[in-house]
């Protein structure tokens, strides 16, 4: 009963906001991964950025905490250095983790005097993990892998409660896009709640660089996703490619290099041998000619 009263109280609330162009507030649904970065718009800005607050809210009971004031950014808050306000007094975070969904609330104050209505933006974080420590997997073939994909949220109502009114879905998909079924054998696929989704499966040797990716999806359209790569330790250490230029040499080719180095040395010696013979011959014949020379008697004949 308690379920069906949040239900309709979320129902009633949405159903103010868009009857009613002057609502108390003007809310915003943001959905991101973790590790990006966002923008968080305010809808109702003065022409310039002195007179915004953004205060910021884990829960909808939870204490507020003010991030900018008089568009100066607080520095006393654990996410100050990756904060920012935009020229539009939009709200900048970097490198968003799990711990910063929740509600956001701009604001603005002029002379202490609150103008216009609240821009509330509820910042919903895609988060995925595994049984792994890093963020990929390296675990051999044969070895089990569970992913662990989470919607941080808070609209404030139960997490099941507001996916439900909203046609909110949590899905896995394999490398080509397909959505994987609860029906396939390969995969084991649960959640405790609306907010979660669990993937298991046993690793094989064409999983190396596999990816699985986790998608949130609002009234049909696709809002953020995490794609998480499998690693194979098993293939990774074997599958080393070499360079043409550094391949080690065959026994084939030693043989082929030593045959080929012998033979040559062979021709080169043969050469040199025939060089030498040839140049011996040439100084015996010289020197028989000198010989020969030297037997010979001249006779001059004088004519008179």
């Amino acid at each position: 009963m308690a379920d069906e009263c949040d239900l309709c109280l979320l129902g009633l609330i949405f159903l103010s906001s868009l009857l009613s162009g002057s609502s108390e507030v003007d809310v915003t649904h943001v959905f991101i991964s973790s590790g990006q970065n966002v923008r968080l718009s305010c809808n109702n800005a003065l022409h310039d950025c002195k007179s915004t607050y953004w205060i910021y809210n884990r829960f909808s009971h939870s204490a507020a905490v003010e991030l900018i004031n008089s568009g100066i950014k607080k520095k006393d808050t654990e996410r100050h250095e990756r904060l920012s306000l935009g020229s539009d007094c939009s709200l900048n975070i970097n490198n968003i983790t799990e711990e910063d969904y929740g509600l956001y609330t701009c604001r603005q104050y002029v002379n202490k005097q609150q103008q216009g209505t609240d821009a509330r933006v509820f910042l919903h974080v895609l988060h995925v993990s595994s049984s792994s420590s890093s963020s990929q997997t390296e675990i051999s073939a044969g070895r089990s892998v569970t992913l662990f994909c989470q919607l941080y949220s808070d609209a404030g109502v139960s997490c099941d409660d507001w996916i439900r009114s909203e046609g909110i879905e949590l899905f896995w998909v394999n490398q080509a896009g397909v959505k994987l079924k609860i029906s396939d054998s390969r995969y084991q696929i649960s959640a405790s709640d609306h907010c979660n989704i669990t993937l298991t499966t046993t690793l094989l040797n064409e999983d190396h660089n596999r990816e699985w990716r986790c998608s949130v999806t609002h009234r049909d359209r696709v809002q953020s996703s995490v794609t998480y790569t499998v690693k194979s330790s098993v293939t990774s250490a074997t599958a080393t490619t070499l360079n043409p230029d550094t391949a080690p040499i065959s026994l084939k080719e030693v043989i082929v290099i030593v045959v080929g180095a012998s033979f040559a040395l062979l021709i080169l010696a043969l050469i040199i041998w025939l060089i030498h013979k040839k140049r011996a011959g040439v100084r015996r014949a010289t020197h028989d000619s000198v010989e020969q020379t030297d037997d010979l008697t001249y006779i001059v004949y004088c004519v008179q």
